[in-house]
């Protein structure tokens, strides 16, 4: 019985090395500006609805979070139906992708009550195995449709000069790909707003890396080139990310024309049923917390405000030896948390594997930001025991800002192991 038992274990690790592997090799999307598929009834109904008040969602990243395509295509979209008010809810997390986004939407956009959701995660997907972002991305539509089936949902895509080659041969890079795979079976449409910076990339008249010339000397040191972003990544307002809008403003017409009459989106059987739909955020209080952690009240605490649209629940632990423990059943689990110049690590233990020490202090610790602490991914359905520790020893804060050329400026930022756990980020639920 055991050597049967051991066989098909190692079937089973076959063939999900094997579904891996064909993931990897998905077949890159031809490149194409718009997708109109279903189009966006809902949304183009009410637009032109006159005195309707239409909310618009902007779920991404960085490039999002930007003064940039956000509230440029808003403004575009306010112009075009001028009979309507519209409002955003701007639910950009620099530095953050599909993985996140499918634990935060609920929180984030749809407690707001949306009537049309943009959703670019292509860039910082851009890394992640197909199969991550069919679950994640595919979360994100049926959660968004058994919500509010009366929303519409728009993919984008935009790029970075890491990941711009396919473009050159007419085709999208990896997560735009498998992300198209998703808008394919619901029907969703597809704006990539990079085709005339990939266009001007390949020949040769574009700046991936440049300040905007202020200066007639700096201007004709760059003559006649587009200058695109300082960093290769996150676009000059005043130019790459007037390239998007514009892609935005000449898509549109054509997802309006492809629109049917306004109905509520039904939801077909899944793409892949490893999906996220039932992904959640709790709170870090559906956890046992020792005494020694205490809540940043955004009431009466300064940090704690800062957090408090996307941390409702945010802590503090600063002692060594602190925990916070859980039981959950479930496939996948992270805590949300914040990092910066102030923290440590964290001792992981989940079951009874090996305990693992997880730094909360990275090369970009100048500043505190969003992240997240993962606990485990596609694991067995069953019941999982976590326990999460302050370490007692201080990372070597010095060295690891090195690595980007940074350096700490006032040591006493430095100084301190904190975690800062806001909430738990899970597709099962937590058992007592």
């Amino acid at each position: 019985m055991r050597v049967i038992l051991q066989s098909l274990r190692h079937l089973a690790a076959v063939l999900a090395l094997t579904l891996v592997s064909r993931a990897q090799e998905l077949p890159l999307a031809s490149a194409q500006e718009c997708r109109p598929r279903s189009g966006l009834p809902n949304f183009s109904a009410k637009a032109t609805t006159a005195g309707a008040e239409v909310k618009i969602a902007y779920l991404g990243g960085s490039i999002t979070a930007q003064p940039g395509w956000r509230p440029k295509s808003l403004a575009h979209i306010q112009k075009t139906f001028p009979t309507a008010k519209f409002s955003e809810i701007n639910a950009a997390i620099g530095g953050t992708g599909s993985d996140l986004g499918v634990f935060r939407l609920q929180q984030d956009v749809l407690d707001h009550k949306p009537d049309l959701m943009f959703v670019e995660f292509a860039v910082n997907d851009s890394w992640a195995a197909p199969e991550q972002i069919f679950r994640c991305m595919e979360g994100i539509v049926r959660q968004t449709w058994r919500t509010l089936p009366n929303c519409d949902i728009a993919f984008v895509y935009t790029i970075t000069e890491a990941i711009v080659e396919p473009m050159f041969d007419g085709k999208f890079h990896r997560a735009a790909s498998a992300m198209e795979k998703i808008a394919d079976h619901y029907g969703i449409p597809s704006i990539h707003l990079t085709m005339e910076v990939a266009r001007l990339a390949k020949e040769g008249k574009l700046l991936w890396k440049s300040p905007l010339p202020k200066t007639p000397e700096e201007k004709a040191k760059v003559g006649d080139k587009f200058v695109f972003a300082p960093d290769g990544v996150h676009p000059h307002v005043e130019t790459g990310h007037q390239l998007y809008v514009e892609a935005i403003a000449r898509s549109l017409p054509i997802v309006r024309e492809a629109s049917k009459a306004a109905a509520p989106h039904p939801l077909p059987a899944p793409f892949i049923a490893t999906n996220y739909e039932h992904a959640k955020l709790l709170p870090i209080t559906a956890a046992t917390l020792s005494k020694g952690f205490t809540l940043l009240d955004p009431k009466t605490d300064d940090f704690g405000k800062r957090w408090a649209n996307r941390m409702t629940a945010l802590h503090k632990g600063a002692q060594p030896g602190e925990t916070i423990t859980f039981k959950f059943k479930g496939t996948r689990c992270a805590i949300y948390d914040i990092i910066g110049p102030d923290c440590g690590q964290v001792i992981v233990t989940v079951d009874d594997k090996p305990a693992k020490v997880v730094p909360r202090f990275d090369s970009f610790c100048t500043y505190h930001r969003l992240a997240t602490l993962g606990l485990g991914s596609e694991l067995e359905d069953k019941i999982h025991t976590v326990k999460l520790e302050i370490h007692p020893d201080q990372v070597d804060k010095a060295k690891v800002l090195a690595t980007r050329n940074n350096k700490i400026d006032k040591p006493e930022r430095y100084d301190g192991r904190a975690f800062y756990p806001g909430a738990i980020l899970l597709v099962g639920d937590v058992v007592k």
